[in-house]
Order: C-alpha cells, then structure tokens, then sequence
C-alpha cells in the first residue's frame, strides 16, 4: 500500500496530522506562506555533522526517484513546484537524484529557481552499466550531462551508483574533488545483500558519504555497516525509509499510539522517519515525494525529540516485529 491510499483509508490527511505546522515560519526565506496556502512547519530542523569537513545539513532530504519522473507537461510539474517551494521553506536543503531516474535531473533543473539552487545541496550519481571498457569516459560524459542538466555548476555530492563500475569511477570522483568540481564523493546501494561489498569500500576507501536502505522493518545496517561508518567518519544517506510503502501497510487500520506523542510524531509516516534519524550515524533520510502534503509532513520528523531505546523498540513492535 502507498501512503497516499494508506491516508485515505484511515482518514488522516499528513498536513493536517502534522501537529506543529500550526502557521507558516519561515527562516530566511522570502516568503511566510506558500501560494497553495499549505502551511511550512513551524520549528527548526535537526541538523548533522558531515564527519570530514565538520559542514551540517538538515537531517530531512529529497529523494527524486518516481515522483520528480514526469514530462515536460506544466500540469505534471506544478505539484513539484509546491514541493520544491515548501521544502526549502522549511530549511530543507539536501536533494538526491540521478540519471538512473528517466527525467528527474532534467525537471529538477528546470524547477529549481535561482535563490533555490544558491541554497540547494544537490546529491546526484554516477551510472554508467555495460560500458564495455570505456567506463571512465563514459562516466565523465555522464556527469558532465548531469551538471548541465541540473544547472548546478558545482555538484555538491557525487555518488557512485550501485557501485557499478565502482573503481573506474571512484577514480575520476576523487580528481574531480581534487578540483574542486565536486565537494564530496561517495557510493550508494539499496539492498541489504548489498551491505558486504559497502562494509568492504568503507574499509579500504576514503569517502565522505555512503547511502543505503534502512527502516524499522529493516535494521541490518545496525549490525555493522551503521556503527562502521561512525567509526571511519563516513556520513550517511538513507533511502527506502518506508520500504517502498510496506511499511503503510503493516500498520494499517492501528490508530496512532498515544506515545508517538512522547516525541512529537503526529503521523506514522514520522513515527518511521524518527525511529532512522533516532541512529546516531544517520546523517540524512531522503523520502521522495511529489506531494505536498506528504512533504511537508515529511519534514515535522525533522524537529523536536527522538524516540529513545524503549520508545524505538515499541515502534518495532508496532509493525510486527
């Protein structure tokens, strides 16, 4: 089930759950309300260290697989406009694409407005499949493509793509580090199965990020791949938050419990989001939405308290497990 259907069939719409987004506040933003009239949360969101440099950035992200994969039609885009507007209104500034994902560098690019590019921290990918010995120029060619579509002349996070063509690529994103064409470089996968080869670059590389799948329903990473990357000072990206929407339906037809309210969730969506950012190696969680209702609700995980030991176990037992 997605979140959407999940909303409708238990009556809560994610704006109006949210309960700290009582009124716009808006932090050096020009504007202290959306054109929809969708109020920004109220508050400040909870900020993380990028271990090697010591920069913080918000802890709530954007992730643009699926939703940001839309035509050229204005209909199809208006939506992510409100997205795009609200998220940097309420302090958000990280957003993860790739050219893996049809047309999202494309219509990122063309939305983003200029003060929302100065502010943005744009994390995209290298992915370069069956390059049949050509990879390094082929991987050259795709970021250059990538930063011309995105309009961003200085890509703030350049990530290898399922580590495909790993070596061929770490080698040109640590040059272009060097260079200064890029700020950080790191390595993404989405799979638990995954979490061997991750665990092995963490070991033997020098990477500023890495990005993997972690949620409630799925907490390998805490094994060893969470606490090593605390150890080497590799800061870390989490994809699949609400794994794919499964998460929806574990809890389908329960009522919020009245200790969510401990630490300020008011939907279940932030009870799944605080229970990631509660892992103290967690530096950033990028659900992709291209809703803003969804957004917004999004980013009230990003404020006030976490769960705490006993309160993230009772979420586990929520879902079933």
């Amino acid at each position: 089930m997605d979140r959407r259907n999940f909303l409708a069939m238990t009556g809560v719409a994610a704006v109006g759950a949210t309960g700290g987004i009582a009124g716009a506040h808006v932090t050096d933003y020009p504007h202290t309300h959306l054109p929809s009239g969708v109020p920004v949360p109220s508050g400040k969101l909870l900020m993380r260290k990028i271990p090697s440099s010591g920069e913080t950035i918000p802890a709530i992200g954007l992730g643009t697989s699926g939703p940001f994969e839309v035509t050229a039609d204005d209909q199809a885009r208006a939506p992510l406009r409100e997205v795009l507007e609200a998220f940097f209104a309420g302090g958000a500034t990280l957003i993860d694409t790739s050219p893996m994902y049809s047309t999202a560098e494309a219509v990122l690019g063309d939305l983003l407005t200029a003060e929302q590019q100065s502010r943005a921290f744009i994390a995209t990918k290298v992915w370069t499949p069956g390059s049949g010995g050509h990879g390094e120029a082929k991987g050259i060619e795709q970021m250059q493509r990538s930063m011309s579509l995105l309009k961003h002349k200085r890509i703030e996070l350049m990530q290898v793509h399922n580590l495909v063509d790993l070596d061929v690529h770490l080698k040109t994103l640590k040059q272009w580090k060097a260079e200064g064409r890029i700020k950080y470089i790191g390595v993404t996968h989405y799979t638990t199965s995954s979490y061997p080869d991750l665990i092995s670059i963490v070991n033997r590389e020098k990477l500023d990020f890495v990005q993997f799948n972690y949620s409630v329903g799925t907490r390998e990473a805490e094994n060893r791949l969470l606490p090593l990357c605390a150890d080497k000072g590799v800061a870390v990206l989490i994809n699949r938050a609400f794994e794919d929407g499964n998460l929806f339906t574990r809890v389908q037809g329960n009522p919020l419990p009245a200790w969510a309210a401990e630490f300020g969730a008011t939907s279940w969506a932030q009870v799944f989001l605080k229970f990631v950012l509660a892992h103290p190696s967690v530096t950033c969680v990028i659900p992709a939405t291209g809703k803003i209702r969804n957004l917004v609700d999004n980013l009230g995980a990003g404020m006030g308290a976490l769960p705490n030991a006993k309160q993230r176990a009772q979420i586990v037992a929520a879902i079933g497990q």
